[in-house]
């Protein structure tokens, strides 16, 4: 097994690197198709959910393998290598088994424990399927990991360590309130069809919304989706679910208070504008940016807070009282925001003229001293002239309006943010949310089970490894067989088809039974760490011709793949 990924995630990279490298299902699969035609890979697949971007490969060069994988996670995402490159993870062989099956028991998710990630994989594996790239090896990791994650979500009670990512944006936006209590008798605007959408649709159902809108630029989808939410409604909440064109987007916004977005385009679907003019439709007053970014008019210009001269610096240092530094905390107390910027650029500057700015002789020390004393003597302490005044924060609104943003890229415009009578949830929002989330104490149980999970499935793949070289060597020993009992047909013409069976039976079983506890063995040491030198021994002591081994294997794997490539598990 020579398995490799390269991907990023919430956890490498910031939400607006990853927005950027978001691919498209089109842009997933001619991905695939370079990787399996690129050199060191011979099978390819491609999870991308919200919050990750990874390429999983079978290659024969590790280091060869990093390069391709990474040139063309960049290439098709958009990002320019070098700015991709830090953000990247790589993970390999057995590594790269226990990532995946980590993100399958949702132990690598934003909200840990969530179970939308297992359909991810699901779409990922039939995905690599339907463009033939995913080989014995690939489907082989991607059905167990569905297997590891669905046996997490059964045994252990990791899915009260954390919500899906739509429950967790719906406490979000209900800010501390029960998420029912908040939703209730509220209309509900649902952009997209897609499963996230779906989900929403339907815990926002659950938790007693009063009408849900369904717009996608499939109408048909829209239909399908409102009509679902009919029928699997519970009666004594009475839902109302409707479809509407995407047109109709913004007339639906001005009615609703909660919208969730989760769409598949690759430009903004609710700009700042539509969102502002959707607040005003329903409150009948602007919504205005919710943040005072004008300054204080009492603001003061910064006394000056040293002596000397130095190019560069805001200050005026010719009339300013001794024993201040232009480096300290005091030296920038009151400045407005502009002084403020260009004191940063001189302070990160070089530091040769600022030090001899800040040089002076002792006995300038000592004045500081007898007048800092005297001042303190007088009006009992040190005035604190250099301390800004504080800004008035201005009262936020209670908003009209709930967004929730459940797309990469971003559907809604994060402007949406400032906009007073707005409540906006997006996933930059819910990655700094969760930083802080509990863990539930069964995460230590789906870490075991993963750990064990993972020493089967590598100890499965190198006894599959020998399995060929077992298979070749049986074949090599039927054909001496054959070929003796031919040899005895020509030395004794006369013997009849009853002695001939059992002489040939006979010298089967001799054969089979001296083969049995070698290749049985052989099994077992091959699946142990270390193993797959086994192969290779068993071919040189038998003297069995490569090409033959091949053969078997290049068979196996076409037999397994057709049968896996009819749909995943």
């Amino acid at each position: 097994m020579s398995l490799l990924v390269v991907g990023l995630s919430h956890r490498s990279a910031p939400v607006s690197v990853l927005e950027r490298a978001s691919l498209s299902a089109d842009a997933q699969f001619k991905l695939l198709q370079d990787t399996v035609a690129a050199e060191p890979a011979t099978e390819a697949g491609v999870l991308a959910t919200c919050n990750r971007i990874e390429l999983y490969a079978d290659v024969d060069k590790f280091h060869a393998g990093v390069a391709e994988l990474s040139t063309l996670l960049a290439q098709h995402s958009g990002v320019g290598l070098e700015e991709l490159t830090p953000y990247l993870y790589v993970h390999y062989e057995d590594r790269a088994v226990h990532h995946l099956f980590s993100v399958a028991c949702g132990l690598d998710s934003m909200v840990v424990g969530e179970g939308q990630v297992l359909g991810q994989i699901k779409d990922s594996l039939a995905r690599a399927q339907e463009g033939h790239t995913a080989g014995r090896l690939l489907n082989d990791l991607f059905q167990q990991a569905l297997r590891v994650g669905k046996r997490a979500h059964s045994e252990t009670g990791i899915d009260r360590a954390g919500q899906s990512l739509v429950t967790f944006g719906l406490e979000q936006l209900a800010a501390g309130r029960d998420v029912t209590g908040w939703a209730r008798g509220k209309r509900a605007l649902v952009i997209g069809a897609g499963s996230m959408s779906s989900l929403a649709a339907a815990t926002l159902a659950r938790a007693g919304v009063a009408e849900i809108v369904v717009a996608n630029r499939t109408f048909d989808r829209a239909e399908r989706l409102a009509q679902i939410l009919a029928e699997n409604g519970d009666p004594s909440i009475g839902t109302v679910s409707r479809a509407v064109p995407m047109e109709s987007v913004s007339a639906e916004l001005t009615r609703a208070d909660v919208a969730v977005s989760c769409t598949g385009a690759t430009g903004l679907v609710l700009t700042a504008e539509a969102v502002a003019t959707a607040v005003e439709g329903r409150t009948g007053t602007p919504a205005a940016l919710a943040e005072n970014r004008s300054a204080p008019a009492d603001v003061r210009p910064l006394p000056p807070t040293s002596v000397g001269t130095d190019d560069g610096c805001p200050l005026d240092l010719s009339t300013v009282q001794q024993g201040f530094s232009v480096m300290g905390e005091a030296a920038v107390a009151g400045m407005d925001a502009a002084t403020l910027e260009q004191h940063a650029a001189w302070a990160a500057g070089p530091a040769t003229g600022r030090r001899e700015a800040a040089r002076r002789p002792a006995a300038a020390d000592a004045e500081l001293i007898t007048a800092l004393a005297a001042t303190a003597a007088t009006v009992g302490r040190i005035p604190e002239r250099r301390r800004p005044e504080p800004a008035p924060v201005p009262v936020r609104p209670e908003p009209v309006l709930f967004l929730l943003d459940l797309a990469m890229p971003r559907d809604v415009d994060a402007a949406a943010h400032r906009l007073a009578g707005v409540r906006l949830v997006d996933i930059e929002s819910l990655a700094e949310a969760s930083a802080d989330a509990p863990m539930a104490a069964d995460v230590d149980q789906v870490r075991r089970i993963v750990s064990d999970e993972v020493a089967a499935f590598g100890a499965a793949q190198r006894a599959a490894h020998i399995t060929p070289t077992v298979v070749a060597l049986r074949a090599m020993a039927a054909d001496v067989v054959a070929g003796e009992i031919a040899r005895l047909d020509g030395r004794l013409p006369g013997l009849d088809d009853k002695h001939r069976a059992e002489i040939t039976q006979t010298v089967r079983r001799v054969v089979d039974k001296l083969l049995h506890a070698p290749t049985v063995r052989v099994k077992q040491l091959a699946a142990e760490p270390g193993g797959a030198g086994y192969a290779d021994a068993l071919r040189t002591l038998f003297d069995l011709d490569q090409e033959t081994v091949a053969s078997v294997s290049r068979a196996e794997d076409s037999t397994e793949t057709n049968a896996q490539n009819r749909g995943p598990a």
